[in-house]
């Protein structure tokens, strides 16, 4: 029999770019029989095991919820608000979900966080799992206090990419148009860099190259395509 810790949770924030718009990884709750509840969202995330590490949590509890593995997460912020479990249902169905004898009344959460590209094989999780990527602009509302987690890991990546630019990389193809940069870059910044201002900016990153290729097969004007220089070694 499973020893769940009833008081510590953890919760996986994916963010991932599509190529057009900036993503998370959502799933819908389920019941304890396996049983979908459509109407409600939440992050990938669940009660940690007696036994087991916050890292190793995360991820069994990612893998059970969305296939995915060997997903590079860190933390980033613990939630522990006396108003977690404000409303019942969600205490109501953590307690039912989990076959726990006693009434829950505080949870305090790890948060992780991970930026991805959503490439081909991460574009295939809705055909066996209740996994969805969900535009971070179209959001449901979410279980729990997950919505102000999303919006918590946002303003984390903001800062961290303030002293850190080339973080963003890790959202972007391995060749990408100036276009999916800002957007990138936009949405993370909370701004809107107009593409003029925007092409002079990206004339100042001596770490993002121009290549000798553009978009083929487009209606509109190809654009030029920009790779990710890491160091000048490379």
């Amino acid at each position: 029999m499973i020893n769940i810790n009833p008081y510590v949770s953890v919760d996986c924030v994916l963010l991932g770019f599509d190529g057009e718009r900036l993503n998370v990884l959502i799933v819908r709750q389920k019941s304890q029989n396996g049983e979908v509840d459509t109407g409600s969202y939440k992050l990938p995330g669940s009660l940690i095991y007696m036994d087991e590490d916050l890292d190793d949590a995360a991820q069994r509890v990612l893998k059970q919820l969305t296939g995915l593995v060997q997903v590079k997460m860190v933390q980033f912020k613990a939630f522990g608000g006396a108003n977690r479990l404000a409303n019942p249902s969600d205490a109501v169905w953590l307690e039912r979900f989990h076959n726990l004898e006693h009434h829950l009344e505080r949870i305090v959460t790890i948060a992780y966080l991970s930026l991805l590209r959503i490439d081909r094989k991460m574009q295939t999780l809705e055909s066996g799992y209740e996994a969805h990527w969900v535009p971070v602009t179209e959001l449901p509302p979410l279980a729990f206090d997950h919505s102000m987690i999303v919006n918590e890991a946002i303003e984390s990546v903001r800062n961290m990419t303030m002293l850190n630019p080339k973080m963003l990389f890790g959202l972007l193809p391995r060749k990408f148009t100036a276009s999916q940069l800002r957007e990138v870059m936009n949405t993370v910044s909370g701004q809107n860099i107009d593409a003029k201002n925007f092409h002079k900016k990206l004339a100042t990153m001596p770490y993002v190259v121009p290549l000798d290729e553009k978009e083929e097969g487009v209606s509109h004007r190809a654009a030029r395509y920009y790779k990710f220089k890491a160091s000048k070694k490379e």
